[in-house]
């Protein structure tokens, strides 16, 4: 065997085991992490399952055994990802007519960021927020420094939730529509706000808006993802149980496929546009290759989606997402939404249960 046929061999091992370490449900970061770059594996388990094959000629019982491991790695990969593609039923529908001849009144736009702490391009925030001129605008990662760089917006929105933190974990809520029962709250951490209001829309209905941003499992802030899967799973409870349509959104520091978002989708029972149409990935803005999606929209199954959208980067290493829907309450039986086992739902108990 020769260099080459060696490396080859030892970067298909590093790739296969980077596809199954996610299978072992430990919440350690080191584990969790390797949730994120699925597209990306398989990408490389593709190029590498050719480039085996090319190279070596299945010329051994190892290269064949490799081979087929490989492709194995890569079918089980396309699985995973293929809900997030156009080859898959979308599971939240589009608004089955024109925008022109729906009821504006029943139209909902919601436009939300993780600016990043320190970036000082809040010129470039701005000019998003105009040229979409959304109903609704979310901007986490904010300091008092942010706060008052965007505080014009406060003019055209003037109903707002403001809670700027230095730790990057501040929050601030624009809105075009009025805002009732806002409440700050902090559901696992102490150091972690989320927002919770309803939005009355211009018909009169209301909408409950649960804006999160939590903890990511990363070197640095958080070795374990126990307190961010809590945060996420309460609040697929409480959207659960609202009586009223409601939009989960914001930065959640997980990824659109990961087993957490499908636990929170079967608990919550709310739709993922992205799923039957893309990745719309958000993060990392300024790194093509590291792109995976961590900004999301969840909405109830009374709203048909109109648009969903990734804007253009304001320098942060997030890309800002735009979501357009309508209120169609009369539809709402022809989607479906996931359904939670009674061992999932031990399960959700008890990963909150373990962060409290």
């Amino acid at each position: 065997m020769d260099f080459t046929e060696t490396c080859l061999f030892f970067l298909s091992g590093i790739i296969i085991l980077f596809t199954l370490i996610p299978l072992v449900r430990s919440d350690y970061w080191a584990f969790r992490i390797f949730e994120f770059p699925r597209a990306q594996k398989l990408f490389l388990s593709v190029i590498f399952l050719g480039l085996f094959i090319w190279q070596t000629h299945l010329h051994s019982t190892g290269a064949i055994i490799i081979t087929i491991l490989l492709a194995l790695n890569s079918a089980y990969l396309i699985y995973q990802v293929i809900p997030f593609t156009p080859f898959y039923p979308k599971q939240m529908l589009a608004s089955s007519s024109p925008l022109k001849t729906k009821d504006p009144d029943q139209f909902l736009s919601i436009m939300a960021s993780n600016v990043y702490q320190f970036n000082r391009r809040a010129d470039k925030c701005l000019r998003v927020i105009k040229k979409n001129e959304p109903d609704v605008v979310l901007l986490v990662e904010t300091d008092e420094w942010w706060r008052k760089a965007v505080s014009e917006l406060e003019e055209k929105y003037q109903y707002h939730v403001l809670y700027p933190l230095d730790n990057t974990y501040g929050m601030l809520l624009y809105s075009r529509l009025p805002l009732e029962d806002a409440e700050i709250k902090f559901l696992i951490q102490d150091h972690i706000p989320s927002i919770h209001a309803k939005a009355v829309l211009r018909s009169g209905k209301r909408v409950q808006l649960y804006c999160i941003h939590p903890e990511p499992p990363a070197p640095g802030e958080s070795v374990s993802t126990t307190e961010r899967n809590a945060e996420i799973l309460l609040v697929g409870k409480m959207a659960k149980e609202c009586p009223i349509p409601s939009v989960v959104f914001g930065d959640l520091n997980d990824v659109a496929w990961s087993y957490t978002t499908k636990l929170f989708l079967k608990t919550s029972g709310l739709l993922d546009p992205r799923r039957g149409r893309g990745f719309y990935n958000s993060f990392h803005a300024k790194h093509f290759f590291l792109r995976w999606p961590l900004d999301h929209f969840f909405c109830s199954k009374e709203f048909r989606l109109i648009q969903l959208k990734r804007l253009e980067p304001i320098e942060s290493d997030h890309f800002p997402m735009l979501l357009k829907v309508m209120l169609e309450p009369g539809e709402k039986e022809e989607q479906e939404a996931m359904e939670l086992e009674q061992d999932e739902r031990e399960e959700v108990e008890e990963k909150i249960e373990k962060a409290e």
